[in-house]
């Protein structure tokens, strides 16, 4: 199988995610400061309630918007910074967003009632009888507290994943509702033609970000490449390999390291997509994931047919080689974790060590394949087996394998529980955060 190798970075070269990183923040600064200018140029309102509760729903607004970039998949950002990443920092934004509406309604509804003999809730209710636009502001308010809900860490679990995703479609509703509710009655829009120039951009931008990166991009790939499966290979009992093929593959912008959202088009799959990493570099001919029957959507692959049609979405991640920061690497692979990091291991130049953790051999996926790689490229490779307790990779075992790990680029996968303990090593043993690189792939479904 033919590569093409990607030196590491520079020494002195900027990262790539502290340039995406430091450029959203400078873009949500600078439209931060262009909302508090208009908001100032608009003029206030007599009552000090009223006049916080509007500038917390346009900082509301503006929190919303910044979501649906942050999930927009954009594939420059993506690259750099990776989709948990995203989707952790898009949670965030979101109990932001949440407080800002809590603190509007609550402010606006108190700052209206203030003088009317009327409580707060009656005030409400009036003017989402009598004012254009507010009626519908409290249905946006509902569908976020709806979406908030049910992505709190406890209903989450509860869910799957296409329930969950079905509900936090109406947050789409919330922006045209919220948005409609900004035109009638925003004050910026209403006294400045500069301001209502800046939100319709604002929202184009956000909007079309979301309609590009999430509906037009796969589309586009997926009818240029009309990507099929080619073999389906039973790796072990519990194992497969499903490779794909397709048109022009080496116009394809994957590298080794990332995944896609794979959606089989059998009838009765057709509607779940199920985050795989490919577990060989890309070539320019065909895509090949490796899965182990973990759950329902994992396990149908194995009755998969030969011709079946596959809508891919991707590629996503940022666990790839652009990353590098040194010229020597450590690959650390805990069971079918081991996906991703046999496809770093084509990728990657320089002198690479690979410490793959499984509980006893017969777990090791694809380790035929990964010490023929190894072997051909140098590479040390290190088979780890026995229980979790005592931790076989704890900070002495693991410095005694690789003694320079320090001076390494380390690319951690695996399930949870073991990459948490392993990066609480690698802090103990002083590895610099910048040269560690990991992605949690269970937050991209």
């Amino acid at each position: 199988m033919t590569t093409v190798l990607s030196p590491p970075a520079p020494p002195t070269a900027v990262r790539p995610r502290v340039v995406a990183r430091t450029g959203l923040c400078a873009v949500l600064a600078v439209n931060a400061a262009v909302v508090a200018f208009f908001f100032a140029r608009a003029g206030f309102a007599s009552n000090a309630l009223i006049v916080l509760g509007r500038l917390a729903g346009l900082y509301g607004a503006l929190a919303m918007a910044f979501q649906l970039v942050l999930v927009a998949r954009l594939p420059w950002l993506d690259r750099r910074i990776g989709m948990d990443r995203l989707t952790g920092w898009h949670r965030w934004t979101g109990f932001t967003l949440l407080w800002t509406l809590l603190a509007h309604v609550v402010l606006i509804a108190f700052g209206y009632a203030d003088g009317t003999g009327v409580g707060p809730v009656t005030e409400i209710l009036d003017l989402a009888e009598t004012t254009e636009g507010v009626l519908r502001a409290l249905v946006a308010f509902v569908l976020v507290l709806v979406v908030g809900a049910v992505s709190a860490r406890a209903a989450r679990r509860r869910l799957a994943y296409e329930t969950w995703h079905f509900v936090h479609l109406y947050a789409y509703v919330a922006v045209v509702l919220a948005f409609t509710h900004q035109v009638a009655v925003g004050t910026t829009f209403t006294s400045s033609s500069a301001a209502r120039a800046y939100w319709y951009g604002l929202w184009t931008v956000a909007l079309g970000s979301v309609v590009v990166g999430r509906v037009a991009l796969p589309l586009w790939r997926n009818r240029r490449h009309r990507f099929r499966v080619s073999a389906v290979v039973h790796e072990s009992d519990s194992v497969v390999s499903v490779h794909i093929t397709g048109r022009d593959l080496d116009k394809l912008p994957a590298q080794a390291g990332q995944f896609f959202l794979w959606r089989f088009l059998t009838r009765d799959r057709w509607w779940q997509a199920n985050p795989f990493s490919l577990s060989a570099a890309p070539d320019g001919r065909g895509l090949r994931l490796t899965a182990k029957a973990a759950g329902e959507g994992s396990a149908a692959l194995r009755h998969l047919k030969v011709g079946t049609r596959v809508f891919a979405e991707g590629p996503y991640g940022a666990f790839t080689t652009l990353h590098r920061t040194r010229s020597t690497s450590l690959l650390i692979a805990g069971g079918v974790g081991v996906t991703p990091i046999r496809a770093l291991l084509e990728d990657l130049d320089g002198h690479t060590v690979v410490v793959y953790r499984v509980a006893s051999e017969r777990d090791a996926v694809l380790y035929d394949e990964l010490r023929d790689l190894a072997l051909a490229k140098g590479a040390d490779l290190r088979l780890v087996t026995g229980k979790p307790v005592p931790d076989k990779l704890a900070p002495q075992k693991l410095k005694r394998m690789v003694p320079d790990i320090a001076d390494r680029d380390v690319f951690l996968c695996g399930p949870p529980p073991m990459m948490s303990a392993v990066l609480a090593t690698l802090d103990e043993l002083g590895v610099p955060k910048q040269q560690i690189h990991f992605e949690r792939f269970s937050l991209a479904g």
